[in-house]
């Protein structure tokens, strides 16, 4: 079986991911599953080489080499995207430049995708701050992603060796997350799980539903019932379809390690409740990825740590195994 073809964004040019991408070039586990095509910028990527003392790329493609000949590519390579000084910005410094670059190597990539180049895409991180200094609103790639693949349902979910996690509501302040939970919402999120967990473990999972509330609610005694109108009907929908699902959980206790041994993954109601958990037990190896898109999409679960960028510190771990989830997902 030939090997899958891989997009991997360059991330924000300022922090972290041109470091990354440049171990995961040089990554030897990477290269026997799969073949990964950096899409950023060549000069840039050999000059933070020089100052990190990886290696540099071997194999440059230009866009027009790029669309004649993508199908026959079998080397990790950098598909050089013009539009972007290399020498003209600092690292560690967000900046509009910065963040449009950034943004624009995310849109090559699903172009790519959407054109059937690439059999998956995985993701360097971007800069929030850059990208509105750009003049981009999206939250995030999540966003970026399911509106530009015109996804009708999708969700964020991390994996790990430790544990999964899915987010009803992701890039949102905490005002606004009781607005945005709907029991199909939830159902969708749970639905997506499944197809996903049941693809990558090869089996039926086992699901655990959290609360919104302190104790799940504690019976109607803190919140609004939201645990009772809104999110156990979704986890009865869920059963009702043949899901093996528990719920609401109390999210203080839900994640402990005898109950952690007994879930295959987990429905959160918002980004905190999944990430803090998961990012203690796993911050190096975790991977985020978008569901319900009609390519695979996974991610780093790290953002650009600028204060670290172009130093040699940068740990590579997350975008390896991004990519071999994407070859696994593909």
């Amino acid at each position: 079986m030939p090997k899958p073809l891989i997009a991997v964004t360059m991330g924000d040019p300022a922090g972290v991911g041109p470091e990354v991408c440049l171990q995961l070039l040089a990554n030897e586990a990477v290269r026997e599953i799969a073949t990964p095509v950096i899409f950023g910028d060549a000069r840039l990527l050999s000059r933070c080489a020089r100052l990190t003392s990886l290696p540099a790329p071997k194999r440059i493609i230009s866009e027009i080499e790029w669309a004649e000949k993508y199908s026959s590519i079998d080397e990790p390579a950098v598909l050089d995207i013009f539009g972007f000084d290399a020498t003209d910005f600092t690292p560690g410094k967000v900046s509009a430049k910065t963040g449009a670059a950034g943004y624009r190597y995310v849109e090559k990539s699903i172009e790519a995708a959407l054109a059937k180049q690439v059999a998956a895409v995985a993701t360097a991180p971007l800069n929030k701050e850059a990208l509105h200094a750009a003049g981009i609103t999206y939250p995030g790639h999540t966003e970026m992603f399911a509106e530009k693949m015109a996804s009708e349902r999708s969700c964020m979910t991390f994996y790990s060796e430790e544990m999964i996690c899915s987010l009803v509501t992701v890039h949102i302040g905490y005002q606004d997350v009781v607005p945005a939970l709907t029991t199909q919402r939830i159902l969708d999120v749970i639905e997506l799980t499944v197809d996903s967990v049941k693809r990558v473990k090869g089996r039926a999972p086992k699901i655990a539903v959290c609360g919104l509330n302190p104790h799940a609610g504690e019976n109607g005694l803190f919140g609004r019932n939201e645990e009772e109108t809104i999110i156990a009907p979704a986890i009865a929908a869920a059963r009702a379809k043949g899901i093996q699902i528990e719920g609401p959980l109390p999210p203080d206790t839900a994640f402990i390690a005898t109950k952690r041994r007994t879930v295959d993954a987990y429905i959160c109601m918002y980004h905190d409740q999944a990430l803090i958990p998961l990012k203690a037990l796993a911050f190096d190896t975790a991977v985020n990825t978008t569901l319900g898109l009609p390519v695979p999409r996974t991610s780093v679960d790290h953002g650009t740590a600028c204060d670290i960028a172009w130093q040699g510190k940068a740990n590579g771990t997350s975008l390896v195994e991004a990519v071999k989830l994407a070859a696994k997902m593909a």
